[in-house]
């Protein structure tokens, strides 16, 4: 005889016990600590890590053709400029739904919906006869990869082994500056053809849904808060874990499931507020300097091939800070690797404004590479920790939503103060003064690092 479903309130303790006084329901969580780490992972990891890089690569391509955007469709700075920003403002609503949406239907089914649509949507763009309907494509393009954009991070989380979720989601991480890297190479490569072959470019990486659809099972944790018990049971074992036939586990209220005011309610609204500023004012300090890096790079001196080549490298350096934040935070925890990264971000970032040769420049630059994303692989992890299942998604939505309301307004503003001839200097610690204050609403977070999921 099987245990009767329990309720947990998002304690993950069962409130509950099966017929006749016996055990009752399990939290989900204690299976995925004895989960060992296989081939299942593995294929997961990649699928996720290449929707990673898409996203990246979408938000960065046309960055890069700019110029022959703007002859295209003889448009000034500022209409390039909401051209560069239309796809984070289109995920800024996208991220909103798809977030309680991913919380009610599942996080497979918004990954494949997402991204199939934004395929078929990015393909259009490339055909704008128009500087408007290029505009609307492309915001609803952002609407599309919104739902996969929002989901990734607390999709991975909800598949990994305990011990394994603080140094595996950093190393997904890595698809952004690979992501980067894609973005300044293919345009090196196809540039000369327009920025429409670019465009297409884009388009056929929703061709990617196809290896989600065959490698990412469906969320064990998500399954289980629906009540799919048997489900959930058949993915712990195609994760590795021996789980008895007819287990029970102990679930989140469905009446709590994808409700965004719950995010305001007790415990939770303290750390919506912090992590709603930290998002919009860390992803301000980096993006506001990667959208006009090459702009601000020529203004030093170098061609926009030798900027673009400064951009490569910065993102290589990239790489090697993900994987030191990787090795620490599974040792000393989320908070005491986020909070010193941060304030090295912002050190280098002062010392980048104020480099008075082209070593200094190199330097500072790497170091803020190295320090700003190593801190990102961390935070990505540590922001979806903070909530139970049946509001995971929607609260990686929200933080979502902070960040990418930051992408789409620091291009402009700092294309303002550039347009202002404000001057190398001041608008680099203009940037950097949000890392400082990142750092400062990030120190109240509570640490993550060994706790099961809700």
């Amino acid at each position: 005889m099987s245990a009767t479903t329990a309720r947990s309130g998002g304690t993950g303790e069962p409130l509950e016990t099966g017929p006749g006084g016996s055990a009752g329901p399990r939290p989900i969580g204690s299976f995925f600590e004895a989960m060992p780490f296989g081939r299942a992972h593995v294929l997961a990891a990649l699928a996720l890590f290449m929707a990673f890089v898409i996203e990246s690569w979408e938000q960065l391509a046309l960055v890069y053709v700019s110029g022959d955007l703007g002859d295209a469709f003889s448009i000034d700075t500022g209409r390039i400029g909401w051209v560069l920003s239309a796809v984070a403002l289109g995920m800024i609503p996208g991220a909103l739904v798809w977030g309680p949406v991913s919380d009610r239907i599942g996080r497979r089914a918004v990954c494949l919906w997402s991204l199939s649509a934004y395929g078929v949507i990015a393909l259009a763009s490339a055909f704008s006869p128009n500087f408007t309907v290029l505009l609307v494509t492309r915001v609803l393009s952002g609407l599309a990869l919104a739902g996969i954009y929002t989901v990734t991070f607390p999709y991975f989380l909800e598949l990994l082994p305990s011990r394994m979720r603080g140094r595996a989601a950093v190393y997904l991480s890595i698809g952004w500056p690979i992501g980067v890297l894609a973005a300044v190479g293919v345009t090196q490569l196809l540039a000369d053809l327009g920025w429409h072959v670019v465009a297409i470019a884009s388009a056929l990486a929703g061709l990617w849904v196809f290896a989600i659809r065959a490698w990412v099972p469906e969320s064990p944790y998500w399954l289980a808060a629906q009540n799919r018990h048997d489900d959930a049971a058949a993915v712990l074992r195609r994760l590795g874990v021996d789980v008895p036939d007819g287990t029970r586990f102990a679930v989140v209220a469905p009446e709590r499931t994808g409700r965004p005011v719950e995010l305001l309610r007790g415990r939770l609204l303290r750390i919506t507020v912090l992590m709603l500023v930290v998002n919009f004012t860390f992803n301000w300090g980096y993006w506001g300097l990667q959208t006009w890096l090459p702009t601000l790079l020529q203004d030093k001196g170098l061609s926009m091939s030798a900027s673009l080549g400064f951009v490569a490298l910065s993102a290589l350096f990239m790489i090697p800070g993900y994987v030191s934040a990787s090795l620490l935070t599974g040792r000393f925890g989320r908070k005491k690797v986020f909070l010193p990264y941060v304030a090295l971000a912002a050190i280098s970032g002062i010392f980048f404004a104020y480099s008075s040769s082209m070593t200094e420049l190199y330097l500072a630059n790497f170091a803020l590479a190295f320090f700003s994303l190593g801190a990102w692989g961390v935070w990505n992890t540590w922001n979806g920790e903070f909530f139970p299942t049946a509001l995971r998604g929607t609260g990686y939505s929200w933080a979502t939503a902070a960040q990418l309301v930051a992408t789409s307004l620091a291009p402009s503003v700092v294309g303002l103060l550039l347009a202002q001839a404000t001057g190398f200097s001041t608008t680099i610690l203009f940037i950097t003064a949000f890392l400082v204050v990142a750092l400062l609403f990030a120190a109240p977070l509570p640490e993550t690092e060994g706790r099961d999921l809700e």
